[in-house]
């Protein structure tokens, strides 16, 4: 005969921790203001979020039903080094096709999206004074892309 307890509630499968096998970034120029390091971070991570839904998770709702939106479904790491590790690395994410943000100084004189395509496109890639880069991509490959930067403090 068997002894053991029936439990009381069903057994959830979803409480095992989400182990995902990509990435999102956010690699920032070391000499920012800290005012900008945030501004840049929210505007690099707009552009992930809007191009590539599969970073988005489902929206939230509280205990009173009140809804949300949805965030990223995995955390975000921001890390930092100089501007010959952005452009490095803006070189590796272009090599490997990643899907990318990028956030120049030239942004910080602009005062609306228009002006800031139009900066953007006024300067040759290998000439863009990069003072942020967001990437998203498999684990090993955003690795890559941020060798040699470090973790922001």
């Amino acid at each position: 005969m068997n002894t053991e307890p029936i439990p009381s509630e069903p057994v959830r499968l979803d409480t095992e921790p989400v182990r995902l096998d990509t990435k999102i970034a956010v690699l920032l120029r070391e000499d920012l203001e800290s005012w900008q390091r945030l501004n840049v971070t929210a505007f690099l991570l707009s552009g992930l979020g809007s191009q590539v839904p599969e970073v988005i998770g489902e929206p939230y709702e509280d205990a009173d039903g009140v809804g949300y939106l949805p965030m990223f479904r995995q955390p975000v790491l921001v890390f930092e080094g100089s501007k010959e590790t952005l452009k490095t690395a803006h070189g590796r994410a272009l090599s490997r096709a990643l899907p990318r943000a990028v956030f120049t100084s030239d942004l910080f004189a602009t005062g609306n999206d228009r002006d800031n395509r139009a900066a953007v496109r006024a300067v040759p890639t290998a000439e863009l004074d990069l003072v942020g880069l967001a990437v998203y991509g498999p684990r090993n490959g955003v690795d890559k892309v941020l060798k040699g930067s470090r973790m922001h403090p």
